[in-house]
C-alpha cells in the first residue's frame, strides 16, 4: 500500500488556524475599542495600569458570536479562549507554564491575577519582538500553529480512546456481552492504561499507541513503550491488549510476549477509516474477550 504522502496533520491545523484569525480580528477590534490602532500599539503600551485595566476588561467581556478552535478543531469555552489566545500571542504557554504561576500570585480575583501576568510577560516579550510586523496576523498565526500542534498530539489520544470504548461498546451490545467499558484511565506503576474492560472481578487493559511518523529513533521507542505497557499489566496480573494505530510499524508482536494485539495500519488522521477498521479487528476478538472474561482465563 501506497504511503500517505500529503502532512495530514499540517492540513488539518492550517485549516483551524485559518478560522482562528476570526478570533484574533476581534482581539483587535476590541484594542480599537480601548484606543489602540494595533496588537504592536498595546504591547508597546507605557503605562502598566492602563494595560492591566485594558486586559481586565477584555478578560470581562463575553464572546459568544467568536470562537477559538483547539487542536482538533473543537471552540473552547470563551473564559479559556480567550485566557490562551493571549499567552499564545506572547509566546507562551497557557496551561504548562502559566497556570501554576497564577496559583502563586495575589490579587482579587482570577480575572486580575491572569491580566498582572499576561502584562509582565507583555513587558517581557515586547523588546524580544521589537518589529511591528511581529505583531501581525502572519506571524502569530504561526505561533498559534506550533501552539495547537503541540497540544494536539494529547488531544489526538483522548479522542482515540473515546472511539476504542464506543466501538467495544457497539460490539458488545451486537454480541450481547455484559461486558463494562470503562470511562477512566487505569494507572500501575506510572504505566497508564487508557481503557478497561471488567466483569465481575475479571479485567482487560488496553493501551491506545499512535503513531503518525515512520522512522527515526523514536520508532524504537514506540515499540519500547507498548512492550513495557504489556510486561506491566501482565506482572500486576492482568490480560493486555494493546492498540496500535500507525501507518507504518516495524514492531516484531513475537517479540512483544503478547497474545492478542490490534494494529490499524492507517495514518491516525484518517478518523472514517480507523472506526471501520476498528470495529472489524475488535470484532475478531469477541472470543477472546469471552475467554479471558466468562471462563476466567485472565
Amino acid at each position: 500500500m501506497m504511503p500517505i504522502l500529503d502532512n495530514l496533520r499540517l492540513r488539518d491545523l492550517a485549516a483551524i488556524v485559518k478560522q482562528n484569525q476570526l478570533f484574533y480580528e476581534d482581539f483587535c477590534r476590541f484594542l480599537i475599542s480601548k484606543g489602540y490602532d494595533s496588537i504592536y500599539a498595546f504591547v508597546s503600551e507605557c503605562s502598566d495600569e492602563k494595560a492591566i485595566l485594558t486586559l481586565e476588561s477584555y478578560l470581562a467581556i463575553s464572546i459568544s458570536d467568536v470562537k477559538l478552535y483547539d487542536g482538533i478543531g473543537r471552540p473552547y469555552e470563551d473564559n479559556k479562549a480567550k485566557w490562551y489566545f493571549l499567552a499564545w500571542i506572547m509566546r507562551d504557554a497557557p496551561a504548562q507554564r502559566l497556570e501554576p504561576l497564577l496559583r502563586s500570585l495575589e490579587g482579587d480575583s482570577l480575572a486580575a491575577k491572569k491580566a498582572f501576568l499576561i502584562n509582565h510577560l507583555r513587558k517581557f516579550v515586547g523588546p524580544l519582538f521589537p518589529d511591528a510586523i511581529n505583531w501581525t496576523w502572519p506571524v502569530l498565526s504561526e505561533v498559534m500553529l506550533s501552539r495547537l500542534e503541540g497540544s494536539r498530539r494529547a488531544l489526538k489520544g483522548t479522542q482515540f480512546e473515546d472511539l476504542v470504548r464506543g466501538v467495544l461498546r457497539s460490539l458488545f451490545l451486537k454480541h450481547q456481552l455484559k461486558f463494562v467499558v470503562g470511562d477512566k484511565e487505569k494507572r500501575i506503576n506510572n504505566e497508564t492504561y487508557d481503557i478497561q474492560i471488567t466483569y465481575d472481578d475479571r479485567t482487560i487493559l488496553l493501551p491506545v499507541k499512535t503513531r503518525e511518523t515512520m522512522g527515526g529513533g523514536h520508532a524504537n521507542l514506540f515499540t519500547r513503550d507498548i512492550f513495557k505497557a504489556i510486561s506491566v499489566a501482565q506482572e500486576a496480573g492482568f490480560f493486555c491488549i494493546p492498540v496500535v494505530i500507525a501507518e507504518s510499524w516495524s514492531g516484531n508482536l513475537d517479540s512483544l510476549n503478547c497474545e492478542s494485539l490490534v494494529y490499524i495500519k492507517t495514518n491516525p488522521n484518517q478518523i472514517l477509516a480507523i472506526e471501520a477498521a476498528l470495529y472489524s479487528e475488535l470484532d475478531k476478538l469477541i472470543p477472546v474477550f469471552k475467554a479471558k472474561l466468562l471462563q476466567g482465563e485472565v
